[in-house]
């Protein structure tokens, strides 16, 4: 029966926790985009801006 002394407020808090997490990942604008990283596995990799073509030589 003491047990439940420290798990009731312990889940309480990690309750407390978990919604202050969410709200300040809302608040962060972590939920804009959901439909971007779902489809970047997909897509074809970009070569780097630096690198040269590969029809012409390097200088």
């Amino acid at each position: 029966m003491n047990i439940l002394m420290v798990l009731i407020p312990l889940s309480i808090l990690l309750l407390i926790g978990a919604g202050v997490a969410f709200f300040w990942a809302v608040e962060n604008d972590q939920f804009d985009d959901m439909e971007t990283p779902r489809l970047l596995p997909l897509l074809d990799d970009l070569p780097p801006l630096d690198a040269a073509p590969r029809d012409e030589p390097r200088e």
